[in-house]
């Protein structure tokens, strides 16, 4: 069999096993060990299987992921997003579908001590869809806008993807959360840009005018102070050169924990649930790096990762159309996988070939800049048909909501998406301002 046909059968199997629902991190793992077997043998293969978890996670960058979870499931059972968006609720009570912005606001503001998209869409839809229905917005457009701003949870730092990201091509972790600030408030804003014609469009969505919603009080401050402070902490510090991300991570879950318990909503019952919803989503997590290991170990194998990458050199196309090409299979891809395995998949494959291709920039920048693209056109993935995971989540805390209405009311969103990958691939220097004030 040649390299080729071998690489392109150990997708094969991967994909057939998805399909009969073997858990992706299965799946990989499956595939990979076939296609490592068929090339080495029993011998290598064992002996391969003897380092593998050690090899993966011995690096103490990792420790960073279940702390950014363990921060996100205390803002979630501390009842933080509750005060979140009840103030971003005053501030957009002016705007026709101003409870709709609240809820893009308050994802935002969520996702900048959560880091997972999942988390964020489940815990602000929550709080959020009851008040929607109450003041007369349809379903689809509540859903969708739900969806939709569950993805912020992964945009605006800190996001795990964007962590593993950052382990898998030795970035700085830091500079890539830096990165993606501009980016992720220009989703928030684009977001809502995209409520506002859209409420204009089809006006019987949401109603003319917002009543009965709480006015600005020294309470509603008071209640989203503690997470002003967290972020001023945990941000504030690695930028000052105070700690490491890693050790951000760390403070960032105290500084959470101690903002849970001065709402006085977190149980021992609570903190319980906190840690072993972290041990499980880590442990997911974790599995599907030693499944990603396995298949691209494999695909390394054969050789044509390195061949795919000179092949591309060789062409005579802008490194740029390379990029969209990319981004267009990463959307196709989004329709069968959830973006860590993507991720976990095929930067090992595409990351060699972005680096061998001239943008005008510097190598560091290049990697930040194509963690940013990728992180975008993921977060598509979370929305798009037919999977669409954050559509699955928040369609299921709306039961009486048709999962064919939650699609519709996302494309707007998706409108959005587009406009925004565009404009970040067409201009790098608005990915990497930022970047340019990290030591």
């Amino acid at each position: 069999m040649s390299p080729l046909a071998l690489a392109l059968s150990i997708f094969g199997v991967m994909l057939a096993l998805m399909v009969v629902r073997v858990p992706i991190a299965a799946a990989m793992f499956g595939a990979g060990a076939f296609g490592y077997l068929y090339q080495v043998g029993l011998p290598p293969f064992l002996n391969n299987l003897n380092g593998l978890a050690f090899a993966r996670f011995a690096s103490y960058d990792l420790s960073v992921i279940p702390l950014f979870i363990l921060m996100g499931n205390f803002a979630t059972q501390g009842g933080i997003s509750k005060a979140l968006f009840q103030f971003a609720s005053v501030l957009m009570a002016r705007f026709k579908g101003g409870l709709a912005m609240a809820a893009v606001a308050a994802s935002a503001a969520f996702g900048a001590i959560c880091g997972s998209s999942i988390a964020t869409a489940a815990t602000i839809t929550s709080v959020a869809l009851p008040e929607m229905k109450r003041h007369g917005y349809s379903g689809r457009l509540a859903t969708g806008t739900l969806a939709a701003g569950g993805t912020l949870g992964i945009l605006i730092p800190p996001s795990v993807p964007l962590v593993i990201y950052a382990i898998l091509t030795e970035q700085n972790i830091a500079k890539l959360f830096a990165a993606a600030t501009i980016p992720g408030i220009i989703a928030m804003l684009g977001y809502m840009i995209a409520i506002a014609i859209y409420v204009r469009i089809r006006p019987g969505h949401a109603p003319d005018h917002t009543v009965d919603l709480p006015k600005m009080s020294l309470q509603a401050l008071l209640g989203v102070l503690p997470i002003a402070i967290v972020f001023l902490v945990v941000f504030g510090g690695i930028y000052g050169g105070l700690f490491t991300p890693t050790e951000g991570a760390g403070v960032g879950v105290a500084c959470t924990f101690l903002a849970a318990l001065l709402k006085r909503e977190l149980t021992l019952e609570k903190i319980k649930q906190c840690f072993l919803s972290t041990a499980s989503a880590s442990a997911m997590i974790f599995m599907i790096f030693i499944g990603a290991d396995m298949m691209n170990t494999a695909l390394a194998l054969t050789q044509v990762p390195g061949q795919l990458a000179s092949l591309i050199q060789g062409w005579n196309v802008s490194p740029y159309m390379v990029v969209a090409g990319i981004l267009l299979f990463y959307v196709v891809l989004g329709a069968v996988m959830d973006e860590l395995s993507m991720i976990l998949l095929t930067i090992p494959i595409f990351f060699p070939v972005i680096m061998g291709l001239d943008f005008g920039m510097s190598q560091e920048h290049t990697a930040i800049w194509f963690g940013i693209m990728v992180l975008m056109t993921v977060g598509f993935g979370l929305l798009a048909p037919p999977v669409g995971l954050n559509v699955y989540v928040v369609n299921g805390l709306a039961k009486d909501v048709p999962i064919a209405e939650s699609y519709k009311g996302v494309m707007p969103f998706l409108a959005s998406d587009v406009v925004r990958t565009t404009l970040l691939l067409v201009f790098p220097p608005i990915s990497l301002w930022l970047v340019q004030f990290v030591g």
